[in-house]
């Protein structure tokens, strides 16, 4: 269970994942040396994952996002993990995710434009193993990103 210090943490972190230790420690209202006790036992717990660099694709010219829902043949006994280690290998695979359902995998694809895409989607991902549908949703917006809970 979480104590209301280590939820002050998470709430500062997120609105600033870039703050320093001083910083947070001053937001948070803690010394610097229980912030890092409290930041050390959040990791310890899996908490607190780390900290990540986010990428502006468009920014390095990769204009389109697709999302491709794919079912997977399942006569193959390792058809999830030979499919999983091949997507890994496409590097305009930003997001694999996978699912108990209807859909088995979520493939998230950029590209610098729809000549572009079509390439990795007839080079790349059709000669992944074990496919048996694929559908392809082209990103319009991302609306809602944040990876927040109330705290």
């Amino acid at each position: 269970m979480l104590k209301d210090s280590d939820r002050r943490i998470l709430r500062h972190l997120l609105a600033d994942p870039q703050a320093s230790a001083a910083e947070l420690a001053e937001r948070t209202g803690m010394t610097a040396a229980t912030l890092g006790r409290r930041l050390d036992r959040l990791r310890d717990t899996g908490v607190l994952k780390g900290q990540h660099a986010e990428i502006d694709w468009r920014a390095l010219g990769y204009e389109v996002e697709v999302s491709l829902r794919l079912t997977l043949e399942k006569t193959a006994p390792r058809a999830f993990d030979e499919m999983i280690a091949a997507a890994r290998d496409v590097p305009e695979v930003t997001e694999i995710q996978t699912f108990l359902g209807r859909v088995d995998l979520r493939l998230v694809v950029i590209a610098r434009d729809m000549a572009h895409y079509q390439e990795i989607y007839r080079d790349r991902i059709l000669t992944l193993p074990h496919i048996a549908d694929i559908e392809a949703l082209m990103t319009v917006a991302a609306v809602k990103t944040e990876a927040g809970l109330p705290l």
